[in-house]
């Protein structure tokens, strides 16, 4: 099974299994901005189970998250069509966040996480990825508002060296997420 079957499976397996009915699910919007102009928008789902690392863990939080993003590189700025680069990526992370801090009556925390990738394209921004198959890692500042989160984080995407040339990429992500 390739890995694209598997992140379809699991992305399936989130939505629909009544085996997670217990269990508190999310959502995030979030607007990246990569190196050069490559704007685009990420949609996940997160899957927050209940006790599942041990109790030396008992600060982290876990969650898992499924998503889709789309990316846009303009290599005028502007938006023209005969410069326009996308790509559509779909991505399977498990998420640690660690509290550091209250702010504000609110708690302040550090999320990490390394997850699995597909790129529609090896080609995308002038670069060349060489895999469709990527590595997307994360490192974030997630602020709980109560009902919902906020957050800001480094993502980087690249194949971990298995195939040259890999340059990875670079985002920026601005991030709203809530539970349903």
């Amino acid at each position: 099974m390739n890995l694209l079957s598997l992140l379809a499976l699991a992305f399936l397996l989130t939505f629909t299994s009544t085996a997670f009915a217990n269990n508190k699910h999310g959502y995030a919007i979030q607007y990246i901005h990569g190196e050069g102009d490559v704007d685009g928008i990420k949609l996940a789902y997160q899957y927050h189970p209940e006790n599942l690392l041990p109790e030396a863990w008992k600060n982290f939080d876990l969650h898992f998250e499924t998503s889709v993003n789309f990316w846009n590189y303009s290599a005028d700025g502007r938006g023209s069509k005969s410069n326009q680069d996308t790509n559509f990526v779909l991505a399977l992370t498990p998420v640690f966040k660690y509290p550091l801090t209250t702010w504000y009556e609110k708690q302040l925390y550090l999320e990490l996480g390394i997850g699995l990738a597909l790129l529609d394209d090896t080609h995308f921004a002038g670069k060349n990825v060489s895999t469709h198959y990527q590595f997307e890692d994360r490192l974030g500042m997630v602020y709980d508002l109560g009902d919902a989160k906020v957050a800001v984080r480094y993502m980087h995407y690249s194949n971990a060296g298995f195939k040259s040339p890999n340059p990875g990429l670079d985002f920026i992500s601005l991030s709203y997420s809530s539970f349903f």
